[in-house]
């Protein structure tokens, strides 16, 4: 008996009760990815770690940069309550995505996180997006 069937695998109804309820917490970078290539986001992608400068340098496009820290019931107030957010931080070494959604969650927003974060994305082979945040000064390009 291998170390893989020394425990018995779970019933049918557990694993789906399981794997539902992970998938109704996350999401990965591919699926992201093909939401943004086939124009089906449906979701509001935030980059939830790091400052303005570091967001300049790599994000993934159409990311908002909303770190978790200043995510309070006034900023979320921007979308309608049913909006779907999607949090994601450096990687599997960062749990921003992770406060991220607790705060939203919280708040009583529908959240998910993206599970491998910009790591997982480079990872992946998908592009970047570089510059400033909408509203943020082109001065912190050079920082």
């Amino acid at each position: 008996m291998s170390y893989v069937t020394e425990t018995p695998a779970a019933a049918p109804q557990i694993a789906i009760a399981h794997f539902a309820g992970r998938l109704s917490v996350e999401t990965d970078c591919a699926d992201v990815a093909h939401a943004l290539k086939s124009g089906e986001q449906d979701f509001v992608l935030l980059h939830a770690v790091g400052t303005e400068a570091a967001y300049a340098r790599r994000h993934v496009p159409g990311a908002i940069h909303l770190p978790h820290r200043e995510i309070t019931a006034e900023r979320m107030a921007e979308w309608p309550d049913d909006t779907l957010f999607v949090a994601y931080c450096a990687g599997p070494h960062c749990n921003g995505a992770d406060q991220a959604a607790l705060k939203i969650a919280r708040l009583g927003r529908p959240v998910k996180i993206m599970i491998g974060g910009i790591t997982g994305w480079e990872d992946e082979g998908f592009a970047f997006a570089s510059g400033a945040a909408p509203g943020e000064p082109k001065r912190l390009l050079a920082a």
